[in-house]
């Protein structure tokens, strides 16, 4: 397995409009089911308004192909509603792991997040160890739509 670390293009949607429909397209493939397409289009369509701060949708790039995603929203499903904004839909395809684009990816969202007057970001996770290895903090446990308990973390932006 190559460890190397290598560094992704990550772009916001709004700044890469022609990267739109691919961009649907990624995140269902990655969260989405036969059912719910129009949810992620709607969303994500909804969220290239540059004046607003959220919900933004982030893909990173290697040699100009999606092969990873993150999102900040307002809300990740879940009930602690209370709480925002959401570092969400972290997804690196599996032939590019191994080379720090998650480490990047999450970096990215807490600046961008920073940049949007956030002083903390949240997520929810059932990962064991991954984003405590990451400097994030468990802080409660939340439920999702069908009741099980989803661990949510924080951290200070950068």
């Amino acid at each position: 397995m190559d460890n190397t670390v290598l560094h992704i293009n990550v772009v916001e949607l709004s700044t890469r409009m022609d990267l739109l429909e691919k961009a649907i397209l990624y995140f269902w493939n990655c969260w989405g089911n036969q059912d719910n397409y129009k949810f992620y289009a709607d969303c994500i369509t909804h969220s290239v308004d540059a004046n607003k701060a959220l919900p933004k949708f982030y893909v990173g790039l290697h040699e100009n192909e999606i092969v990873a995603s993150y999102a900040l929203l307002t809300n990740d499903i879940i009930s602690r509603q209370d709480l925002y904004p959401w570092f969400a839909c972290l997804f690196v395809n599996p032939e590019h792991r191994n080379k720090g684009y998650a480490t990047q990816l999450l970096q990215h969202g807490l600046s961008q997040a920073k940049q949007k007057g956030f002083s903390e970001l949240y997520l929810s996770s059932d990962m064991e160890d991954f984003y405590e290895k990451q400097g994030w903090t468990h802080i409660a446990i939340g439920y999702g739509t069908t009741d099980g308990e989803i661990k949510i973390y924080s951290r200070i932006t950068l």
